[in-house]
């Protein structure tokens, strides 16, 4: 893959899982709570989560964006970057599933929030 297709596809990374977690912050949790208060430091966990890795994102996309003008050391940055990301999500996905899954199972209303959840590249 050439740098410039690796940072593309960073930053389209990037975008889908920003609009991923705006949709599960604004639709589904808020859903989630109106049916299941129980589990509301939870999801105010999952919520501190998504900040952490919105943070990492936003290096990353710091980082892409000068990938273009300087290769090498710039590259290896995102590479660090990634693999932080990589192991929060890896902890972030876990949990998640572990403390809404039976909720989830249970059934939430849908008020729209799948699409807020799963509408892809609109963050």
């Amino acid at each position: 893959m050439s740098d410039d297709a690796l940072v593309t596809h960073c930053l389209a990374f990037c975008a889908a899982l920003t609009s991923h977690h705006q949709g599960e912050d604004d639709g589904l949790f808020s859903q989630l709570l109106r049916e299941r208060p129980d589990l509301a430091s939870t999801v105010a966990s999952l919520v501190e989560d998504h900040g952490m890795i919105a943070s990492i994102l936003s290096r990353v996309r710091g980082i892409a964006d000068r990938a273009a003008e300087s290769r090498g050391p710039v590259l290896e940055a995102i590479g660090r970057e990634l693999d932080g990301l990589a192991a929060i999500m890896e902890s972030h996905f876990g949990y998640e599933e572990r403390a809404i899954s039976k909720a989830l199972d249970d059934g939430v209303p849908d008020t729209d929030w799948t699409d807020m959840v799963f509408r892809f590249g609109t963050a």
